[in-house]
């Protein structure tokens, strides 16, 4: 299926632009026409109101019609005006017949009684403006001109209007494009920078200028390439680890079994070197056994098997397996549990946990050193709706810094730091203990102990009900990985 070929960000910007343009100029139409329209009007009646106070002043000075000048009658034909000249003999109460269309005997009447008259009246053929004015000499002079012509100027105020409105959509259309474009450049440079990016390319960088929601686009991809590559450096460093951790037995072994299969050894010794490849091996499933674990605990399918134990039974346990491995090491290994009953959880993983816990002090504790593993059971405040279990192992090793603090569940990272210069492991089984925790639904925690050494701290929730579930002993089976 091919995909659909999708526009730019230009053109619906540019359509954005000329719309809202095109619809300014057709409201700023609508709502301008009738002002203009009325205002053209009234500068009509006004000029038609100076020409009549002017025919007036002419017609007194001249005597009754004889003084228009030649200048006023081609100005007053110009504009389409009529004039009426009212007799001087005339009373308010005379009967005129050849009134204008539109005026009527009472405005007659009103203007011969010697009021000025200014009026707009719709007839049947249009508007007309009326300006009349009673003469000192008597009689009276009556202006008559069309609102058509009064108002022609407004026709010529709408044509410029719209003319300059159309230009300015001229020009915002290009003005739009190059926003547009200017707007869609960030977005094409982090477009580029994010395909760069997909491709393993680190140390991408793009500038964080512009818009606000452009620049938190770019400093979050700049964030990404960095937590990128944080991350691919950790992997690289954590499979660094793992493959020298694999190189050591497997070197053994190979040295060994060539050994045996050269007949270089026999009797006691190839009893030992069998009891050497024996314990590489070993070293090598534990190894291969944490990695699957790890992996396992990162999938969706990781499976927890929640069984009813007896957690007195389970301290006992771990107590014994672990004071016996202590004990051969010159440590001290000291029980103490405040918990007895039962208790749902899956007894495997509770077992991977403390095993890895234990596993990982009894490396760095020194000679004479002492680990303290101590269970206690009640609402924390992490689960305060259900009953948990708070697991403590504390040893007397060199301790963790506040940076160790904060990276000692990341696969490799102490190991990686502390590779040559304390005993290290792995760099798995702090790991599998906080995603152990995770899965059950508990959580992990690490701090510095009372000597001076690392406090781990593993509280996890009673999973669901003890009579959904088949209750048996805790397993004696011992994974010290």
């Amino acid at each position: 299926m091919t995909s659909r070929r999708r526009y730019s960000i230009v053109t619906p910007t540019v359509l954005l632009t000329s719309s809202i343009a095109a619809i300014a100029i057709i409201i700023g139409a609508l709502v301008s026409y009738p002002l203009i329209v009325a205002s053209s009007q009234d500068v009509g009646q006004r000029n038609l109101s100076q020409l009549a106070n002017v025919t007036a002043n002419s017609l007194e000075r001249g005597g009754g019609g004889r003084g228009l000048g030649a200048n006023l009658v081609a100005t007053l034909q110009r504009e389409s005006i009529s004039a009426y000249l009212f007799s001087p003999t005339a009373s308010p109460g005379t009967e005129f017949n050849d009134l204008p269309l539109g005026f009527s005997q009472e405005l007659a009447s009103t203007l011969i009684g010697g009021e000025v008259v200014s009026e707009r009246v719709e007839t049947g053929d249009g508007q007309f403006l009326f300006e009349g004015r009673p003469l000192a000499i008597g009689g009276a002079v009556l202006l008559v001109q069309p609102v058509s012509v009064a108002g022609a100027s407004a026709g010529d105020l709408i044509v410029r209007l719209l003319l300059s409105l159309i230009i300015g959509l001229i020009i915002a259309i290009p003005l739009g494009y190059m926003a547009a474009r200017r707007l869609a450049r960030p977005l094409r440079n982090a477009s580029k920078a994010a395909s760069v990016m997909a491709q393993g390319t680190r140390g991408v960088h793009i500038a964080t200028d512009g818009p606000r929601e452009i620049s938190d686009i770019a400093q979050a991809l700049n964030s990404l390439d960095t937590a990128l590559a944080n991350s691919e450096g950790r992997q690289r460093e954590f499979l660094l680890s793992v493959s020298h951790e694999l190189r050591t037995p497997l070197t053994a072994i190979k040295g060994y079994g060539e050994a045996l299969a050269d007949a270089v050894m026999d009797g006691a010794d190839a009893q030992e070197a069998g009891a050497v490849i024996a314990r590489e091996a070993q070293r090598l499933d534990r190894l291969v056994n944490d990695l699957l674990d790890l992996a396992r605990l990162g999938a969706i399918n990781f499976a927890v098997n929640p069984t009813v134990i007896d957690l007195g039974e389970f301290v006992d346990q771990v107590c014994e397996v672990w004071s016996y491995r202590c004990t051969e090491s010159g440590v001290t290994f000291t029980c103490r549990s405040e918990v007895e009953g039962h208790f749902t959880v899956d007894p495997v993983r509770l077992r991977q946990i403390v095993d890895n816990l234990a596993e990982n002090a009894l490396r760095v504790t020194p000679l004479g050193g002492n680990i303290s593993f101590t269970v206690t059971g009640s609402t924390t405040h992490q689960f305060p709706d259900t009953r948990a279990i708070t697991i403590s192992l504390e040893d007397t090793g060199p301790g963790l810094t506040a940076d160790d603090l904060d990276v000692a569940f990341q696969p490799g990272a102490l190991y990686e730091r502390y590779r040559g210069v304390r005993p290290v492991g792995t760099g798995l089984g702090l790991a599998l203990v906080h995603r152990l925790s995770l899965g059950l639904g508990g959580v992990a925690h690490a701090e510095n102990g009372r000597d001076k050494g690392a406090l781990f701290i593993i509280t996890i929730p009673e999973m669901f009900p003890t009579e959904n579930v088949s209750t048996q002993s805790p397993s004696r089976e011992v994974n010290n990985s």
